[in-house]
């Protein structure tokens, strides 16, 4: 699965008009709308991959046209940062990466989402994906031994 973490005025407007113009690109991305891509944070980028994404887009105006003056010169930074930290530790930063679209750009945020599923497909699916699942089951089952210490009666499908 791939987020895409899109600012309101322009890249979400270009997905919306990818959307119209009925472009076909992968169906695994999720969008997920900002007001500013400025008010991403690399915790935000990290606890994407914490949950199991494959790869994260952040986009965004065009350099020089954000509706919150710099905001997505801060994303372009911190984009760069979360690169890093991937890097050190041991993940591919070429799974997140920053996109800078107009609002007439539907064609390219289509193009730009079939790049990155490309680019994700021959790095694999994320290897704490895996550990995200283990995670999961075992808090899962420890919600199980609590509920049951507790006196709590709850059924796995409530969990």
């Amino acid at each position: 699965m791939i987020v895409a973490f899109c600012c309101h005025y322009c890249a979400y407007a270009a997905a919306d008009l990818a959307g119209t113009m009925r472009l076909q690109y992968p169906d695994s991305v999720r969008i997920l709308r900002l007001p500013c891509t400025g008010k991403i944070e690399v915790n935000y980028l990290l606890a994407a991959f914490e949950r199991g994404v494959d790869g994260v887009i952040v986009a965004g105006c065009l350099e020089g046209g954000c509706h919150y003056q710099e905001g997505n010169l801060r994303a372009r930074r911190r984009v760069e940062r979360a690169k890093q930290m991937l890097k050190e530790i041991g993940l591919e930063p070429e799974r997140v990466e920053m996109f800078n679209l107009s609002s007439a750009d539907g064609t390219r945020f289509a193009a730009i989402v079939a790049e990155m599923y490309e680019r994700i497909a021959q790095l694999g699916p994320s290897p704490l994906r895996l550990n995200t699942a283990v995670c999961s089951e075992e808090a899962a089952k420890g919600d199980i031994l609590r509920s049951r210490h507790s006196g709590e009666k709850r059924s796995p499908e409530g969990l």
